[in-house]
């Protein structure tokens, strides 16, 4: 199923380095969990493809290395 608005998808993007809960706003609420292993994982649903590539091109202004983008089902967005 393709994401709408009535049909958001989960995201799981997964940089390198930790980054701290404040800029939760910045990145449209998206769960930011930080890993043992040093990177942050930002977890939760994108309306589309036009608000992920947003979310991406956020990553890069911070200078952040991406490691992955994975899309997830909704259960998994919400621990």
């Amino acid at each position: 199923m393709k994401p709408t608005e009535t049909h958001p998808t989960g995201y799981q993007i997964r940089v390198e380095g930790h980054l701290l809960p404040q800029w939760m706003d910045w990145f449209d609420g998206l769960t930011i969990t930080l890993e043992e292993n040093g990177d942050t994982i930002l977890t939760g649903l994108v309306v589309d493809q036009a608000n992920l590539h947003g979310l991406l091109k956020k990553v890069r202004d911070l200078g952040m290395p991406l490691v992955s983008v994975v899309q997830v089902k909704y259960a998994e967005t919400h621990h």
